[in-house]
């Protein structure tokens, strides 16, 4: 990235960076499918875990490391981080100076949903680590002001160039997801979010989409990128990181996500996020809003 691209993409992100060298989380407004973050880690951060949205970023000091995909990874201030999803990962600094990036959860169904009228099947990205001025500035436009809310029509904008970028760096071809496909998908997808305090059975879904479980199973990973159980599981943990935010027990918040007891819930915790939920909220903090946020 030269240096004029450089300082225009990460112009007005230091005035929101978060204080001191403590490794810390801070969690930005939360617009529907979409999640952000600013964090500060020294040494490993994130044990081996996967979760079920694309993972996006940009390092903007330090060296961020990471394994994927059976290789370890390094990027440099200024590089993106593209990760798809239910792709295992690691992470942490790469050296001692410690590092500090900004990070979007993007759910792939959003993605999806801009792209073209035959609904072709999510981009993937082989390399992780890409040099890319345009998308850099990109990411960081919806990155550079943590602080407040994103507008709905900055995210339709912002959607289809994201979508449209990820598909140039996509090395492998696209596969076209059919018309009624895509509806069974989706009618599949909302039933599991009206149903996620509780099991839901193949029998239920085949019911609801009129597919077979192994044909319906097939085509929800083409339009959602992971199967139809972790779907489930993951916005139950989606729910459960807000419950805990808004300061309830763990205890309480395995019990209203549909947790067995704290026990499964922990677990599940870890191995989607890479830390414990106790870890998660000594580290987890949001930003404050209004002018006093601005530095």
């Amino acid at each position: 990235m030269s240096q004029d691209v450089n300082n225009h993409a990460f112009q007005g992100l230091e005035r929101l960076c978060i204080d001191g060298g403590a490794d810390e989380i801070a969690t930005a407004p939360v617009f529907p499918g979409i999640e952000r973050i600013e964090a500060r880690f020294h040494g490993n951060a994130f044990e081996p875990h996967r979760h079920d949205t694309y993972a996006l970023g940009v390092t903007i000091k330090g060296i961020q490391t990471f394994s994927y995909r059976g290789e370890r990874r390094f990027s440099l201030p200024g590089q993106v981080i593209v990760l798809h999803p239910d792709e295992e990962h690691d992470g942490g600094a790469g050296t001692d100076d410690g590092l500090h990036y900004r990070m979007l959860y993007l759910e792939p169904a959003l993605l999806i949903e801009c792209m073209d009228a035959a609904k072709a099947a999510l981009p993937f990205v082989v390399d992780p680590v890409v040099n890319d001025e345009a998308l850099a500035g990109t990411l960081l436009a919806a990155l550079s002001e943590l602080d407040r809310e994103l507008d709905e029509l900055f995210v339709d904008d912002f959607l289809t160039r994201v979508a449209t970028m990820l598909a140039g760096h996509g090395r492998l071809p696209m596969r076209s997801l059919g018309l009624i496909a895509w509806q069974r998908a989706r009618r599949a997808r909302d039933y599991l979010e009206d149903n996620l305090d509780r099991a839901v059975s193949s029998v239920e879904l085949e019911k609801a989409t009129g597919l077979d479980r192994f044909t319906l199973s097939r085509h929800f990973r083409a339009a959602f990128a992971t199967s139809p159980h972790r779907y489930l599981l993951m916005r139950r943990l989606q729910k459960a990181r807000l419950l805990i935010g808004a300061g309830e027990g763990l205890a309480d918040v395995a019990a209203a996500t549909g947790f067995a007891d704290q026990s499964h819930f922990n677990r599940h915790f870890k191995k989607t996020y890479g830390m414990t939920p106790g870890q998660w909220v000594g580290l987890r903090r949001d930003f404050p809003q209004g002018p006093t946020a601005l530095r």
